[in-house]
């Protein structure tokens, strides 16, 4: 059963932002710990090797960082993409608790290796071997290997974005496919509702990113495109539906996506472009309206080239402040303010932004506390 991850108490535990640095060799990978102050701005508290080497690339909507908060402890997981390992890190006292390895065949030099979890799994999707790792999650923010399976697209696509919701895990290939399977015994087991998705019928948009709302009604998927399209599916059946398309911005690209936590708004990377957008999200009907969209953030073109996934300064609301990735040499995270209120909403960079972290290639960013599904 699906139970809420418990919220912590202002003041009793550090909220970061934390990276995957995916540093490649010679370099060993890394993971940064970003203090989020009491005004949202960010500093950097520490880097932790990750025991492992990285590829400075990948797939957009393959978040490459797990935090998982219960009674027993409150963990990070970073994938090293270049030596197949994930590595735990216990977040309190900021120490790996090892590097650990799926099967044999298991691969992801290519593309990277995604990551999910709940507080009795963590879910790798590895793209070379387009498998999908299932790590039983033990005391200490250890992890020990249970099995994999085979995955593929309709059109033979790799496994992408995958999220979690009580017993189901929704995957992307790329390819323009999703599915969904069951987790009900660890290990996933397809719900048989392989398909294309409505927004790839046109040929240029592909579900890349997924989304799961709180009571599981709804999985929502950020698309590459070459305009901002996030598709619906009613999962309230436990298995997946065709796809209702929504034209939320006028911006590019919509690879990563993040539900506020009172899902009133959806956050949008725009990752070909320069800016992040948001839209209104009703989670009765799973409807999307046009919101807004933030200016071109500094140091585009200049200094960083795409952006990658998104984190929020607090779980309660609309998140208070944004946080976006941004892949460059060096790479960086832009710092951004929200408001919404009366159904309008404004995105706007603080002036102190961006903060530069040590990555050639940041595309993967979590907060702890994480969010509470």
């Amino acid at each position: 059963m699906f139970s809420p991850r418990p919220s912590v108490a202002a003041g009793s535990a550090p909220h970061y932002v934390i990276t995957n640095n995916d540093l490649a060799a010679p370099d060993q990978n890394s993971a940064s710990f970003l203090t989020i102050e009491a005004d949202g701005t960010l500093s950097e508290k520490v880097s932790i090797e990750t025991k492992g080497m990285g590829i400075g690339s990948g797939y957009f909507g393959s978040d490459r960082v797990s935090v998982n908060q219960n009674k027993q402890a409150s963990c990070a997981y970073i994938s090293n993409a270049a030596t197949g390992t994930i590595a735990g890190i216990n977040i309190l006292k900021l120490k790996v608790t090892g590097a650990f390895k799926g099967s044999k065949s298991d691969g992801g030099t290519s593309n990277g290796i995604g990551l999910i979890s709940n507080d009795t799994y963590l879910y790798a999707g590895y793209s070379d071997s387009n498998t999908i790792g299932t790590f039983q999650v033990q005391s200490g923010c250890k992890l020990k290997f249970v099995a994999d399976i085979s995955v593929m697209g309709l059109q033979g696509g790799v496994i992408d974005g995958m999220a979690i919701h009580a017993d189901m895990l929704a995957v992307t290939y790329g390819d323009g496919s999703i599915e969904s399977f069951s987790i009900s015994g660890g290990v996933p087991v397809s719900n048989g509702d392989e398909q294309n998705s409505t927004g790839s019928k046109s040929g240029n948009t592909y579900p890349s990113a997924v989304e799961i709302t709180a009571d599981g009604h709804f999985a929502i998927f950020g698309d590459v495109s070459p305009f901002t399209v996030i598709e619906v599916s009613d999962i309230s059946s436990g298995k997946l539906t065709k796809t209702v398309v929504y034209h939320v911005s006028r911006q590019i690209s919509s690879a990563n996506i993040l539900l506020s936590p009172d899902e009133t708004l959806l956050y949008i990377s725009n990752t070909q472009g320069d800016r992040i957008s948001a839209a209104f999200f009703d989670k009765d009907t799973g409807k999307l309206t046009e919101g807004c969209s933030s200016g071109t953030l500094k140091g585009y073109v200049t200094d960083w080239t795409y952006l990658g996934s998104l984190a929020l300064q607090s779980n309660t609301g609309t998140g208070g402040m944004v946080y976006a990735a941004e892949f460059g040499t060096p790479s960086s995270i832009a710092e951004v303010a929200v408001t919404s209120s009366g159904g309008k909403c404004t995105l706007q960079e603080l002036s102190k932004s961006p903060v530069t972290v040590d990555s050639q290639g940041l595309l993967s960013i979590g907060s702890f506390p994480p969010r509470s599904f």
